[in-house]
């Protein structure tokens, strides 16, 4: 992670950046435009059940399982080929990621430990531990350098310490650090873009922005594409300030697509039709 300049809230500085006030307005104004609808005050719990299912779908399609909706929410089974159990691990990152939020901020490392785990769904001697000198990755989607086993440990060891200190800056711009610094590091040997989006909507929700976690970035990320996802996180990895921009931009955009996706639910249950 680069930032404009020392500062001792290096996220809080990301945003000044130019244009990123702007999309922390926006998303403050999606999410509100969410937690306002009427169907919220009477059937919020059946949103936020509906919000983790799109959340889970999209992270899968950006890891290379692009599933239709209907179809994970009718399957039973994850465990058949790669795909299904792709779909099957963004499920249970879906269902976990809530009942980590109380020890995030105290311990985001051993967070991200369990988030792994849960992923792999196995008890192979690399799961739920940052990968060592040597060990290879397994993340065919994102295509950016690997950092070497050390400037891992470092830069995990940094965001942490970010974290734990907390800090003035906006939600938006801290789940954007973490998302990209994930996918940037890809720490662990496979499963990093799932892990990283997790951790993303852990931010979202334990900051308050969206509390109830019905604002699902990963549905805005999927919708986005692929491509778009790529270009963005190249310019986070280039720690310029534009690209840092861009990258904030873009997970901003990808929360109010979320948002949008959750209102569209809430106005088909309000006129009975789901």
């Amino acid at each position: 992670m680069s930032t404009t300049g020392a500062s001792a809230d290096p996220l809080a500085a990301l945003g000044s950046l130019p244009g990123v006030a702007d999309s922390v307005e926006s998303v403050r104004k999606a999410v509100d435009r969410v937690y306002g609808h009427r169907i919220m005050r009477r059937r919020s719990n059946e949103i936020t059940s509906e919000a983790a299912l799109r959340g889970a779908r999209g992270s899968a399609a950006l890891s290379g399982a692009d599933w239709a909706l209907e179809e994970v929410r009718r399957r039973t089974d994850f465990s058949g080929d790669d795909e299904s159990r792709v779909v099957g691990a963004s499920l249970r990152l879906a269902a976990e990621a809530g009942q980590l939020l109380s020890i995030w901020r105290q311990s985001p490392l051993r967070v991200l430990a369990r988030l792994h785990l849960v992923a792999a769904a196995d008890n192979g001697d690399t799961v739920g531990r940052p990968r060592r000198h040597g060990e290879p990755v397994d993340e065919p989607l994102v295509e950016l350098p690997l950092p070497d086993a050390t400037e891992v440990a470092g830069r995990l060891e940094g965001l942490s310490q970010l974290i734990i200190a907390g800090g003035s800056a906006p939600a938006l711009v801290t789940a954007a650090v973490v998302h990209g610094e994930l996918l940037a590091l890809r720490p662990f040997g496979a499963h990093n873009g799932l892990v990283a989006r997790a951790a993303e909507r852990i931010v979202l929700v334990g900051s308050g922005l969206d509390p109830k976690s019905v604002c699902p970035a990963e549905v805005g990320h999927a919708e986005l594409g692929r491509a778009a996802y790529a270009a963005a996180l190249e310019g986070y990895a280039s720690g310029t300030p534009e690209g840092m921009a861009a990258w904030i931009a873009h997970c901003g955009r990808a929360v109010e697509l979320g948002a949008r996706e959750s209102t569209a639910v809430c106005e088909a249950l309000q006129r009975g039709a789901a």
